[in-house]
């Protein structure tokens, strides 16, 4: 990788103080560094092909199909089951026993037994049986009325009604994207040192690129005709998710590290840029009038949320403003803009710093590589409680001051549902089960160690000789010392915290966009919207951040 011999320069970093808070964490957008931009970018550089294998469906769009990709000199097959799912059946909630649509990405090429196999067990999914070729387990719903208006429209002759494509912006939306050993399918150790894989979440994007791929087959299939081109460009896949994906972040610090520390490297060497050539002047302004539109076509039946859309295009529009090309002509002019959007809201400050990251991708691509975690976390341990001590005073001062007995700042607790093994957040004065909280209080814990450090040092293992129960908080604090972004600075437990803030910080690294979240525990989101279909690879296959539709 060019940056482990040559580092750009670059501005400060913006501290952990300030990125780590849960507010600014669900104010993030995508950027060039978000896993299906790399995915994509390393599918057109080796100029991958998608080879149909095999279509096995009624008139209806009711049967099997099988799609190939190769990357990094491995193939990989999708192997797609379409059933007629009874309308009553059909709920995008953790409780479905049936899908309109099931996907198991396949390590090679399938035999006639995998397939047997996989079409029995692919619908079944968690009650399903899986082996170690089978790399992912998916499942997707259809957006019922989006998908019936294209089959019929496209069954009749016309294209689609554009209104209503923007509208929704996708065919499917799946419910589950499964990877890492789960339910029985491939430890990610199996793969994760393969060219194209190596990556987070790889081989997991690069099953919802290939099930987007399928969505449209499905539709031309079912419609007896084929969609026009900047229509399937536009038409994504839809993601419907929950809780589930909120510990994550809690539970692989070192992860979140990784990841928060790539982006905003990335953003201190775009700062660090002494001037602007009139292309890049030209782009970043052509990259604002993009937002504007963007946002405009972003459009939420939550009425909070739209508000606070509608607040961020007025807000846009000032922002934007700082990106006129006189205002880009002076010295280290991105560093200037960066800190006159200071006074803006969380939401136009993460919107400019993806979009100014946007244009330099032979400055900040290679960080996608310093993004995995494949060593797991490591860090020197702290000697003696006074150093113990240090640090907690250092790096968790934002834990220090809060009374945890208070009802306001303990109100909720994270446990995982017996019945479906995924993790939910109770109300503890509310509800049974705070017995079994699961340990994501990590400020109460912190806090609660600092408390029982003794007033004359000693060192940390006799420290833990007696106080058990601190051994979780102390690792925290040692992992925290060598990985500064690797601790959400928030109560993770007060009545205030929002899970939704973690989801969009996740899937935003995911590339996700048009956040619509239904309350603050689960959210829909697009992915793919925009991205390059399997016959574009060779071109614009990078320039698709934040699409917006000529309708």
């Amino acid at each position: 990788m060019k940056d482990i011999f040559e580092t750009p320069p670059q501005m400060p970093l913006r501290p952990p103080s300030q990125v780590m808070r849960l507010s600014r964490m669900g104010a993030m957008f995508p950027t060039r560094l978000s896993f299906l931009r790399s995915l994509m970018r390393r599918l057109a550089q080796e100029n991958a092909c998608v080879v149909q294998r095999e279509w096995v469906m009624c008139a209806d769009g009711f049967g099997h199909a099988v799609f190939s990709v190769m990357l990094g000199g491995y193939t990989y097959s999708l192997v797609a089951i379409s059933t007629d799912l009874p309308a009553e059946l059909r709920t995008d909630r953790v409780i479905a026993t049936a899908w309109d649509t099931a996907y198991v990405l396949f390590d090679g090429l399938p035999a006639a037994d995998d397939i047997a196999r996989i079409k029995t067990n692919a619908p079944l999914q968690e009650a399903g049986r899986f082996g170690p070729r089978d790399l992912i387990l998916s499942r997707a719903n259809k957006s019922v009325r989006l998908f019936a208006h294209v089959v019929e429209e496209l069954r009749a002759g016309r294209q689609p009604d554009l209104a209503m494509i923007r509208s929704v912006g996708y065919l499917m939306r799946t419910t589950a994207v499964y990877g890492n050993g789960k339910f029985g399918i491939a430890d990610r150790a199996a793969y994760d040192t393969r060219p194209g894989l190596e990556g987070p979440f790889a081989a997991e994007m690069l099953t919802v690129w290939l099930i987007r791929h399928f969505t449209h087959a499905l539709a031309e299939h079912a419609g007896r005709s084929t969609l026009d081109r900047a229509t399937r460009r536009y038409l994504g896949i839809g993601n419907s998710t929950g809780l589930g994906m909120a510990p994550f972040l809690v539970n692989h610090p070192v992860l979140l590290n990784n990841w928060m520390l790539a982006r905003e490297t990335a953003l201190a060497r775009v700062r660090a840029i002494e001037g602007l050539t009139p292309r890049q002047i030209h782009r970043i302004g052509a990259l604002a009038r993009r937002a504007g539109a963007h946002l405009y076509q972003w459009q939420v039946p939550d009425p909070a949320h739209q508000s606070r859309i509608d607040r961020l295009r007025r807000d846009w529009t000032h922002a934007a403003a700082l990106l006129l090309p006189e205002r880009l002509r002076g010295l280290r002019p991105l560093d200037a803009v960066m800190r006159d959007v200071a006074v803006l809201s969380e939401d136009v400050q993460e919107l400019m710093a993806a979009l100014l990251i946007e244009p330099f991708g032979e400055l900040v691509d290679g960080l996608a590589e310093c993004m995995a975690d494949p060593f797991g976390g490591f860090a020197p341990p702290l000697g003696d409680t006074d150093t113990l001590r240090a640090a907690i005073e250092a790096l968790y001062d934002w834990a220090l001051g809060v009374d945890y007995a208070a009802p306001q700042n303990c109100t909720q607790f994270w446990y995982v549902s017996q019945a479906k093994m995924e993790p939910r957040l109770g109300l503890r004065f509310e509800e049974e089960g705070a017995a079994l909280e699961t340990p994501l209080d990590i400020g109460r814990r912190v806090k609660a160690a600092y408390d029982d450090l003794p007033s004359k040092a000693e060192p940390v293992s006799t420290y833990l000789n007696r106080h058990p129960d601190h051994a979780l908080a102390v690792q925290r604090v040692t992992l925290s010392a060598h990985y500064p972004y690797g601790e959400i600075r928030d109560n993770l437990i007060a009545q205030t915290c929002l899970p939704i803030d973690m989801l969009r910080c996740k899937l935003s690294f995911f590339g996700a966009s048009k956040f619509d979240p239904k309350c603050d525990r689960w959210t829909r989101i697009t992915l793919c919207q925009g991205a390059p279909l399997a016959e574009d690879l060779e071109q614009d296959a990078d320039d698709w951040w934040l699409p917006v539709f000529a309708a």
